[in-house]
């Protein structure tokens, strides 16, 4: 790879991973596209826009708008269970198999965070709109984790309850099945309540702020008065049910659970036996409302079959109508007779009557294009319709609308919904299926320019993806770098594909995201060219002509132009016999400027001449072709270059300038360039390695490089400075070439075979001209068990010597060369494990080795390596799938311009808009017909109450925040009485009842008027304030004897510590409490304060009102 090692001893063993040379050696992703067929979890932003794509082999796929696209990969190939959005924050948590959190950092596309959890995490919830997130684990705890974006890491918060003491406080028995199956953060409740099911059927809704359950439900509490049966969208029925007998009722096992209210006032739980129940549950705001806090018991159960072997309920998803708060679609997958049809069930439902009284409109079903994945409901800000994301086997992602959603029921009939919107596809590997592909450097300015105008011109009119019901692609986020739309760069590279049906497609590939220029295609008006549409199987592209040629498997040959002058709509047919015009299909900046049809034989490669005036064709049958593509001619066709009609599969092309030419110094450089000659070295299959004369058609030699049966797969040409100074001291006048075989023709498949001695004399001569002008050039052949370093001269001679081989240990499938700079070279072999090794020039010594499923979780498929290609700078595009990928294995090589040119996941912009579009629809609530003034502050005051009780106030993170860290920040029940023996180490007068924590600074509103100054207290006042203080307790604080067993059930915490370390937290606690008393004592004083300044401005007032007349009021 390096010039230092190119004169070295072959090493015994890879150089250490510490040499200099493997310092910049690393492998990484450049661009993406495509969702992996793994794809299983999904995830959505819905400020930013954004949707996220979790997989069974640990990488996220986040896609965006304008061809944006991020791969994420964790550090182990495990699936991911969770995944969520820090919503409009600029980060994505995800949860593995392994138990890991991981917070990813959108912005600088990288692991931010992750914390090994020690037990199994059974159930996950990122708390809306904030950055805190809900752990429940096998063993029944309740967590919470806080990501610190200053810090940038993931903390365990010191609030964690245990599931005996939840059921403690809850007064239920511990369940038998601890584990944590569902956390959901009820909504309007600021995150402060969170609703906590577990696996044996228990839900508990529980007060994080309060300490307490709010609400409890079990199979003891079941009651069902009503059963809703949706055996189909026409058979809808109600049944009256009596309640069990608790020796019937027995522990139902949840499977799913979601809200079915806005407000979280029904909460919807499936059950593994195929049961969905309905549950009334108390919100924030019925709470304070005793009316509205009579909730039954009574549940209404939904079942989508009758018989008695149901799948489990899988997933619930609620999504409210925007016309009514008491009217919704429940989408649900599972609950059906086992062995039916898979399908996601779509239930309307009304409760605007009341739950007991719900109805259900109708049910549709709509089929799944394969195995049900993961789906995502998403209500966007500006829209008021639903959208639904559904994933299903293998990565296949649609998006319906309501529209799509509503065809279904007015077509009973059709299972599908045909106006679903696909993902967009940016670049196309199955759907069409890709066939060849190649990354191609564009060195010509001109041509720069003009696709740099083409891709400009093409983003205004490229828009969303549209279904036939017009319904839009809803992701749109992130935003591209400027760099991207800087006139002053243009197109650097190009990436063609060809495919199966015929079709080229070109792209933009100067950046990490590609833009379309081109699609060509085969399109002749009138009648059509026989096998135009035959797959694409070899193409070529020269940037000093701006010229691409392409055929297929049907032996066409097409010449494209994408700069010049397009007038000229006529396009040459050459065949064998004939050559016309024919009226062939143009688009727009390109045009075809000639189709030939030689032969019924595939095309297998093309090559280009340096100049761009001819290219080489080489078919299936073995027989090679060379075009003018100027005049748009045959030169000549060759027959079967070998004996056994191998495949040729690889060119490279040679240029020279004779020596001997007398007449090139007084002609100057244009004469020295039209007395350039080129060689063609063309590989067959069976690694047989033919020289061509290109001007003339002569074969000039044919050398079996390898004599076992071994199958090639491509030939390079060094460049001179990897020359063996030895080579040239021979003298070429002793060298004469040997005999060959008569059925290896060394004459032009258009001249006769007769006159053999004279093509034997012309044979010598070119021969003599070759080795003075080749005598230092190395040719490498890479085969699928071996790669070979050969001089030209060896096979000039047809001696099959070899400078250099080395037998591979395993099958290489692709293999190509590169260049770092004038110094630094090497080879780069991609092998049928996947994995890629790295050798150096031209001693073939192994200096790196990787794999494709290290970088990219990838196998090594079959025909991949068709649509493998790079132009020699050690970036390698490549297809698996649905998935399209540039790699680079060096840190030094940054064509792409990376990190500049990367675009943005993550809008600030958007974020700071939403967050002051929260802001100022929350002050306008507040200012809503609120009178001003005195009078308006009493009347408001009056109001608050009432308004308390029937809405909800929403708060923007800055102030969610704050609120949620205070809670989180302390322990379990530390707002209850806390009774400790600190021992001989605090010396107390007498004991102390401590109430830590809930001792309110800020004052509240009295609810009672305030006594005036010269009314007396009364012993029972003075008692009723001291425990309104101390929150409930009593004057005379006396000791409660308590077993140890009773402490540590109420106030054990994991990781707890020694009796000194319990004191300490004590001490401390007695210490906060002072300081939050006197807190209180100052806010009491400047209460008392403002109140007599108030007094002193409303006997002002009242003097001033006595003195006035109405009409001066």
């Amino acid at each position: 790879m390096f010039a230092k090692l190119f004169h070295r001893a072959p090493p015994e063993s890879p150089p250490p991973k510490d040499d200099p040379q493997l310092k910049d050696f690393e492998p990484h992703v450049i661009t993406h596209y495509g969702i992996p067929s793994t794809a299983s979890i999904l995830a959505f932003d819905p400020l930013q826009h954004l949707l996220a794509v979790g997989t069974l082999d640990g990488r996220i796929k986040v896609i965006g708008g304008d061809n944006i696209e991020c791969l994420l990969i964790s550090p182990n190939p495990v699936p991911l269970k969770y995944l969520e959005f820090f919503q409009n924050q600029g980060y994505l948590v995800s949860v593995s198999n392994e138990n890991v959190v991981q917070v990813w950092d959108l912005e600088q596309r990288r692991l931010a965070s992750n914390v090994k959890w020690e037990s199994n995490i059974s159930a996950f919830s990122v708390v809306c709109c904030t950055n805190y997130m809900y752990v429940g684990d096998e063993y029944g705890y309740l967590s919470v984790l806080k990501f610190d974006f200053e810090e940038g890491n993931i903390q365990h918060m010191p609030y964690q309850i245990p599931v005996d003491l939840i059921a403690d406080e809850a007064r239920i028995p511990v369940p038998d099945q601890q584990s944590v199956v569902g956390l959901l953060a009820q909504p309007c409740s600021s995150g402060k309540r969170v609703l906590i099911a577990y696996q044996n059927g228990v839900i508990i809704l529980w007060d994080i702020s309060e300490d307490k359950a709010i609400h409890v439900r079990g199979h003891e509490d079941f009651q069902l008065k009503d059963e809703i049966v949706i055996s189909s969208t026409s058979d809808i029925r109600h049944d009256k049910l009596n309640n069990k007998s608790n020796e019937e009722q027995i522990e139902k096992e949840i499977s799913a659970l979601c809200w079915v209210s806005s407000d979280g006032s029904i909460l919807a739980v499936g059950y593994v036996d195929g049961d969905i129940l309905l549950w009334n549950i108390p919100t924030a705001i019925s709470t304070n409302n005793q009316k509205a806090n009579k909730s039954s018991n009574n549940a209404v159960m939904l079942s989508l079959s009758s018989g008695d072997r149901r799948l489990p309920v899988i997933v619930l998803h609620w999504s409210n109508s925007p016309h009514s708060g008491s009217a919704g679609q429940l989408f649900i997958y599972g609950g059906d007779d086992i062995g039916s049809e898979e399908v996601l069930t779509i239930l309307n439902l009304d409760f605007s009557s009341g739950l007991e009284a719900m109805k259900c409109v109708k049910r549709l079903d709509l089929t799944l294009n394969g195995s049900y994945a993961d789906m995502e409901l998403v209500r966007a800000p500006e829209s008021s319709g639903t959208t639904l994301f559904l994933l299903t086997n293998p990565g296949q992602l649609h998006v319906y609308d309501d529209e799509c959603l509503t065809g279904l029921d007015s077509a009973p009939d059709m299972k599908h919904a045909v106006n679903a919107v696909q993902c967009p596809v940016t670049l196309p590997t199955v759907e069409p299926f890709m066939t060849i592909s190649k990354l191609c450097l564009v060195d010509n300015d001109t041509l720069q320019r003009v696709l740099k105008e083409t891709v400009l011109d093409a983003k205004p009119q490229s828009s969303s993806p549209t279904s036939s019901g017009n319904a839009k692609w809803p992701v749109s986020g992130g935003f591209p770098s400027q760099l991207s739309s800087d006139e002053n760069i243009g197109v650097e590279r190009i990436y063609i594909a060809g495919y199966q049906d015929g079709y080229v497609r070109i792209w933009d590939a100067t950046f990490p995201v590609f833009s379309p220029i081109f699609v060509l295609r085969f399109q002749v008006e009138g009648n059509g060219i026989p096998g135009a549409s035959e797959p694409i199987s070899a193409l070529d592209f020269n940037s000093t002509t701006s010229s691409l040629a392409v055929a297929n498997d049907c032996g066409l040959v097409n010449l494209f132009k994408l700069v010049g002058e397009s007038e000229k709509l006529n396009t040459l047919l050459v065949t064998e016999t004939e050559c016309e015009e024919i009226d062939l299909h143009h688009g727009n900046g390109w045009h075809s400027t000639a189709v030939f049809s030689l032969i019924k034989s595939s095309v297998r490669s093309l090559q280009y001449t340096s100049s761009g005036a001819r290219i080489i064709i080489g078919y299936e049958c073995g027989k090679a072709a060379v075009l003018d593509v100027i005049s748009s001619s045959v030169l000549f066709l060759t027959d079967c270059l070998v004996r056994n009609n191998s495949p040729i599969i690889s060119i490279a092309i040679k240029t020279y300038l004779p020596i001997d030419n007398d007449d090139s110094e007084q002609y100057g450089d244009a004469s020295s360039k039209d007395s350039e000659k080129e060689v063609a070295f063309i590989l067959t299959k069976d690694a047989h390695v033919v020289l061509l004369d290109v001007s003339s058609g002569n074969k000039i030699c044919c050398q079996s490089i390898n004599s076992k049966e071994t199958t090639a797969m491509s030939i390079y040409l060094l460049d001179e400075k990897f020359a063996v100074p030895e080579l040239s001291e021979q003298n070429p006048v002793n060298l004469s070439p040997r005999p060959t075989d008569g059925k290896e023709s060394f004459q032009s498949g258009t001249e006769p075979e007769n006159d053999t001695n004279e093509d034997e004399a012309n044979t010598s001569s070119e021969t003599t001209e070759l080795w003075t002008n080749f005598v230092d050039s190395l040719i490498l052949v890479c085969c699928g068990d071996s790669i070979l370093l050969y001089s030209t001269k060896y096979l000039i001679q047809r001696e099959p010597t070899f400078i250099r081989k080395v037998e591979l240990e395993k099958h290489c499938c692709w293999a190509t060369i590169f260049k770092k700079s004038e110094v630094e070279s090497g080879v780069i072999l991609v092998y049928a494990n996947g994995v890629v090794e790295i050798r150096s020039l031209p001693d073939l010594n192994v200096l790196a080795e990787t794999s494709i499923m290290s970088i990219l979780r990838w196998n090594f498929k079959t025909h991949m390596e068709n649509t493998m290609s790079s132009f020699g700078n050690a970036n390698i595009t490549m297809v698996y799938g649905c998935e399209f990928a540039v790699i680079s294995l060096f840190t030094s090589e940054n064509d792409f311009r990376i990190p500049e040119a990367l675009p943005h996941l993550h809008d600030k912009v958007v974020a700071e808009a939403a967050e002051a579009a929260l802001k100022f629809s929350i002050s306008q609530k507040s200012k809503q017909s609120a009178p001003t003034g005195i009078l308006g502050g009493i009347i408001k005051g009056i109001r608050r109450e009432k308004e308390n009780e029937n809405t909800y106030i929403e708060e923007t993170r800055d102030v969610l925040v704050p609120k949620l860290e205070t809670l989180f920040s302390r322990s379990p029940f530390s707002v209850a009485d806390l009774d400790l023996d600190l021992g001989n180490d605090f010396e107390l007068e007498a004991p102390v009842k401590l109430v830590v924590e809930k001792i309110e600074v800020e004052p509240k509103s009295p609810e009672s008027p305030t006594p005036s100054k010269g009314q007396p207290k009364t012993e029972k006042d003075k008692q009723m304030e001291r425990e309104r203080l101390f929150e409930g307790g009593s004057v005379i604080a006396e000791p409660k004897a308590r077993t140890a067993n009773e402490i540590k059930a109420k106030y054990r915490k994991t990781g707890t510590g020694d009796a000194a370390a319990a004191a300490q937290e004590a001490k401390d606690k007695l210490l906060e409490r002072q300081m939050k008393l006197e807190k209180l004592k100052e806010n009491a004083e400047e209460l008392a304060s403002g109140s007599e300044n108030f007094a002193d401005l409303a006997g002002e007032l009242v003097k001033q009102m006595e003195n006035r007349k109405w009409w001066q009021l």
